[in-house]
């Protein structure tokens, strides 16, 4: 979700000491600090819808679901970004901590104006991650789900899940989603007609 650089090349250190302050939130990558764009209200029900199919879905594990707000710190803190959600399940991960370190999986909800990112750079970033195991890609523009799965060191396995009526799989986590729940209380396709036909 980088949008706007917004200063000089600053130390992991200073960026999350300004974090704490900052009434915007920043993602850092090698040195720069970079100001996030705000979400839609699409956006934020799928998110929301996928927090709560997840977190129900993980209750009794060691598992723990994060929503927006908590970061993924990469490469020692080289990089530090804001996934839309992610989900730990390593007792190595301080929940008093406002970062995570060692994620299962993430789950980016695209947008028009993040989307190369996400795919991209981002993605390449993730994929450091040892204990990764599931990269979740949601579209807001169609019914939509791609699970990128670790098979075996920086291999990665694609599945699409396309249409409603999907059942999508994160073996991460042994869990399957229906799209159906992903995107309740959302009529896409009356979305799409209306960006379509302004």
């Amino acid at each position: 979700m980088i949008a706007v650089k917004v200063n000089e090349p600053i130390s992991p250190e200073v960026y999350l000491a300004s974090e704490r302050q900052s009434p915007i939130k920043r993602e850092y990558l090698d040195g720069q600090v970079y100001a996030m764009a705000g979400t839609s209200k699409i956006h934020n029900l799928i998110s929301g819808n996928l927090y709560l199919l997840i977190r129900n879905g993980l209750r009794g594990s060691s598992c723990q679901t994060f929503i927006a707000d908590i970061k993924v710190r990469i490469e020692q803190g080289k990089r530090f970004f804001y996934p839309d959600l992610l989900v730990t399940c390593d007792s190595r991960d301080d929940s008093d901590l406002t970062y995570v370190d060692h994620p299962t999986v993430i789950i980016e909800v695209l947008s028009e104006s993040t989307e190369s990112f996400d795919r991209g750079k981002k993605f390449q970033c993730y994929r450091m991650i040892p204990q990764l195991q599931d990269y979740v890609l949601v579209s807001s523009q169609e019914y939509l789900v791609e699970v990128l799965h670790r098979v075996e060191g920086d291999r990665w396995l694609l599945s699409l899940y396309e249409g409603v009526d999907a059942i999508a799989a994160i073996d991460g986590l042994n869990l399957e989603l229906s799209l159906a729940e992903i995107y309740a209380g959302l009529d896409l396709n009356s979305s799409l007609e209306a960006r379509e036909n302004p």
